[in-house]
């Protein structure tokens, strides 16, 4: 399914540039917030499928995966809310930087809001460097999941990002 051309990697639409510009920021901010949630969790290779998933109010998150090679490794899954509550974000990252397992697969789906922007990362920021993002033909998105393209995925990643429009009524 091709991925909505609001939600193409490193596409937004329209107010939404200034969000994302200012992401850090939020996420730093949101931390400190009701409309927060960070946890921990072991990726485990051996090439079995595996999923870690949190909720945060009516919005969830889930990463489900396959890796080889190497031993467990301690990654992070941060979620939250903007004031607003007109975003949703939701971050799972290797916080070292560089995973050193071979990813075989991988989808991140969120339930409750509409992805608007999405990237994938073969490296997080770590020690002074920057995140290194997938190539586009990679990964794919579509309104709530981020993935993997098979054939395509060169078996790296260290970090995804996703933010998504809630469905958020006005009065």
């Amino acid at each position: 399914m091709a991925a909505p051309s609001s939600a193409r990697s490193g596409r937004l639409r329209g107010g939404l540039w200034t969000s994302v510009f200012f992401l850090p920021l939020f996420l730093s901010a949101a931390a400190a917030e009701e409309g927060s949630d960070t946890a921990s969790f072991d990726v485990r290779p051996g090439g079995m499928v595996h999923s870690f998933s949190r909720s945060l109010g009516d919005y969830s998150c889930t990463f489900t995966y396959a890796a080889q090679g190497g031993t467990n490794e301690q990654w992070q899954m941060s979620m939250g809310t903007s004031e607003d509550n007109l975003l949703f974000s939701c971050s799972v990252w290797r916080p070292q930087g560089k995973s050193y397992l071979f990813f075989t697969q991988f989808r991140a789906e969120v339930t409750g809001a509409k992805i608007e922007y999405a990237m994938a990362y073969s490296a997080a920021a770590s020690g002074g460097q920057s995140d290194v993002p997938l190539k586009e033909e990679e990964f794919q998105v579509s309104e709530t999941t981020v993935t993997h393209k098979e054939g395509k995925f060169r078996a790296e990643l260290s970090k995804l990002l996703i933010v998504a429009k809630t469905a958020h009524d006005e009065l």
